[in-house]
């Protein structure tokens, strides 16, 4: 039988015996693990009931633990401590667990649904079938588990592939504890490196911060500094400036200027400058980075995949803007009037000038606010475009903002990942520049949260001879990812823009459009106030000045007051939004207060600091190209599996997707989601949470994309003083990036451009 290798916690140490250790005092204890009361991913920290010897009844166990499962068997070194809420606990400085040696701790071990393919009724037979020799049949023997009753080729290979993934992660969670840092991400280092991961972080930590997601510069230094790297070495050096300037980009830089890096690197690292200054310059001739000088001739430097997305871009869409649009020759006038009386409307001006550009530009851009027409004069366009027998494509960034785009055109309408089609196998899209996608004409909606590289991957496929059609409204927050795609198209000259501003009668009655219209002109929203209240309209404010009260009443509100009053439904109709991650009005905090509130009952996966449950809403946090589901999506667990180890998540306008449990931290609860996350979605109802506790992020363009996700319904909760403050702060940082000059230059235009 194979020994088990033992898990550890903490720092690593000797282990000697009571005997040998002179005057070591701390106590011993050993058992079988009964139940885990709670356990963290990130820390490990662990509640453990312990069927001890020489204890009648289970014993509290504390310590941390990489990883625990009811049937093992613990080693714990520590002392008896009295905790004033929970009694009697023994408080273990040393934690080891192996496999279990009696049949009833294998049997409830493999039963815990630790290994896919095997829940409490294989386990069982598997027992009865070998007893103690079961982990080495499973690990040598694999063959010889078909002999047990429902046990076939396809699930002997899934206990076996599991069984080798359990004891390598092990083995990884074991070697990160061993290094101080958290094992929540061992799951992916193990599927990124295979049996060879150790040897590969051994050799170079800092590959872990360019190839794991979730595991960032300060977990790969850490390691380092244990292994014995020096903190002046070339190797963390370069890795360090790295991760400096891929934070610069998560503030929306696509680069940043030479000096200001290496300062900011000095700073961080706490090296010396001229060491910075080798790294920077290693990166250079090695190609990982890149340097362009902007206008005023201060140097940028890019990561190079950056700099390529960037230059490409502007290449390709000059490219297109040149050359006869697909468009047969139109008598504009008469298609006006035409598409008129189709769509049953008098087009405004702007709407007409706009079908003017659209038919004679290869290249234009549509901006404008909430109730505008922005809507009306897409289809109009795409109506005499389709009369013309023109392929029309029409996607979106999201699925959210695709589904809107077909529900208001008629159309089909793809997320631009699927339109671009993720092919595993070859790990890049099928569609790019050597192959192209199929279409006359190219409408992409919600532009304002296209990023440079996502922007650049979708014009490189377009073909040359069509046209391309941007719309979105470039007064809301922009993209997540690096650079400011719209704007910079509006603002480099280069090509038509149609900024449509007339706010119409109908859209005019609706309190939300014209607040939004307020906020973005720097003006406080109106709302009533009092009595008023009590009056039907479609934007409310409620006042509420302390945190933890205005939490309180987000759930009631989700809850109760407006499924009683407004008739909907808590979990398809409201969505609450709100401007960050932590704190008590966090997207985090309220997540779990309002999933406590909406579907507290069943049983329970805990991953990764959440709860998951059957019915949870959950979004998708990075785009997973081999499952096809992408940052953004929002979806509802169907099923939780124990035995396979898996959760099954439903999303809007597909099937099932199968997620390990391992996997989790993809998945978000979205009960409550950032502003950010809520860009081109829209819900009957939103409640947004204003505190003076998101000062730092409040600003006018995040509360005028937050009240504009809502269609019916707004309500504002919090503090009026916030909300002045988000309406009166402008977005004083632009993002450095070099597309509106590259486009200006390439087409003929204007030098000097600097967003």
């Amino acid at each position: 039988m194979i020994k088990p290798a033992d898990s550890i916690s903490g720092t690593r140490r000797k282990r000697a015996s009571f005997a040998e250790s002179g005057g070591d005092s701390r106590d011993r204890l050993t058992g079988q693990i009964e139940r885990v009361t709670f356990h963290s991913d990130e820390s490990g920290f662990a509640v453990l009931k312990v069927k001890a010897r020489g204890h009648r009844d289970l014993v509290a166990v504390v310590g941390t633990l990489f990883n625990v499962t009811p049937g093992e068997w613990v080693e714990a070194e520590g002392r008896w401590v009295i905790d004033p809420q929970h009694g009697r606990q023994f408080k273990a400085e040393d934690l080891r667990t192996t496999h279990p040696d009696t049949l009833e701790g294998i049997e409830k071990y493999l039963g815990s649904g630790l290994i896919k393919g095997i829940g409490p009724v294989y386990a069982s037979k598997l027992v009865k079938a070998f007893g103690k020799d079961v982990f080495d049949v499973i690990e040598n023997r694999s063959k010889l588990l078909q002999k047990v009753e429902g046990i076939g080729p396809m699930r002997r290979m899934t206990i076996k592939d599991a069984w080798n993934e359990h004891k390598f992660v092990r083995e990884i969670m074991t070697f990160l504890l061993s290094h101080g840092v958290s094992t929540s991400r061992a799951f992916r280092i193990y599927r990124t490196y295979g049996e060879k991961a150790i040897e590969r972080v051994m050799s170079d930590p800092y590959c872990l911060t360019r190839d794991i997601w979730g595991i960032g510069f300060k977990t790969a230094d850490q390691i380092a500094q244990r292994i014995g790297i020096a903190r002046d070495s070339d190797i963390r050096a370069r890795a360090g400036t790295e991760y400096v300037l891929q934070e610069l980009i998560g503030d929306g830089h696509c680069a940043y200027p030479r000096s200001a890096l290496v300062d900011e690197a000095v700073k961080i690292l706490e090296i010396a400058t001229q060491i910075v200054d080798d790294a920077v310059r290693h990166g250079l001739e090695h190609g990982r980075l890149v340097q362009d000088n902007a206008p005023d001739n201060e140097p940028l430097i890019y990561l190079k995949t950056l700099y390529q997305a960037e230059t490409l871009l502007a290449d390709n869409l000059c490219d297109l803007a040149s050359g006869k649009h697909p468009c047969p020759p139109v008598i504009v006038e008469k298609a006006i009037e035409w598409v008129q009386e189709q769509v049953r409307l008098e087009l405004a001006p702007e709407q007409k000038d706009a079908i003017r550009k659209a038919v004679d530009n290869k290249v234009m851009i549509i901006t404008g606010g909430p109730g505008v027409g922005k809507t009306t004069l897409v289809n109009s366009i795409l109506k005499i475009f389709r009369a013309k027998k023109l392929k029309v494509v029409l996607c979106a960034p999201t699925g959210r903002a695709a589904k809107r785009m077909s529900e208001t055109t008629g159309m089909t309408a793809k997320t631009i990942h699927r339109l671009l089609e993720y092919d595993p196998s070859s790990g890049q899209f099928k569609h790019d520049m050597n192959r192209k996608l199929s279409g006359d004409v190219f409408v992409v909606d919600e532009t304002s949260m296209i990023d440079v590289v996502l922007a650049h991957q979708f014009a490189r496929a377009i073909p040359r001879h069509a046209a391309v059609i941007w719309v979105g409204d470039v007064d809301q927050l922009p993209s997540v990812g690096p650079g400011t795609v719209l704007r910079d198209l509006i603002d480099c000259g280069a090509f038509p823009v149609c900024r449509l501003t007339e706010v119409f009668r109908q859209a005019a009655s609706s309190s939300i459009v014209t607040n939004a219209h307020r906020i973005n002109k720097g003006q406080m929203p109106y709302y009533p106030e009092g009595d008023e209240q009590k009056k039907e309209t479609d934007f409310y404010f409620v006042r509420c000045e302390e945190p933890e009260a205005a939490a309180d009443r987000v759930v009631r509100l989700v809850k109760e007051s407006l499924p009683r009053r407004f008739g909907f439904d808590p979990l398809e109709h409201i969505q609450v939004i709100t401007p960050m991650q932590r704190g008590v009005l966090g997207a985090r905090a309220l997540n779990q207060s309002l999933q406590e509130a909406l579907n507290p009952e069943g049983e329970y996966i805990e991953k990764f600091g959440y709860r998951y449950r059957a019915g949870d809403k959950v979004m998708q946090m990075i785009n997973d190209y081999q499952k096809d589901v992408y940052n953004g999506d929002i979806g509802r667990i169907a099923e939780l599996n124990r035995e396979e180890r898996e959760i099954s998540v439903r999303f809007e306008g597909r099937g099932l997707v199968n997620y390990d449990f391992q996997e989790l931290d993809e998945l978000s609860l979205s009960y409550a989601i950032t502003v950010h996350k809520s860009q081109g979605s829209e819900y009957p109802c939103v409640v947004v949470p204003v505190h003076t506790q998101h000062y730092m992020l409040l600003q006018r363009n995040l509360l005028y994309t937050a009240i504009t996700r809502g269609k019916r319904l707004v309500v504002i909760l919090g503090m009026p003083k916030a909300v002045g403050i988000a309406v009166n702060r402008t977005e004083s940082k632009r993002r450095i990036t070099l597309l509106g000059n590259r486009l200006a230059s390439g087409m003929g235009l204007r030098e000097g451009f600097f967003s």
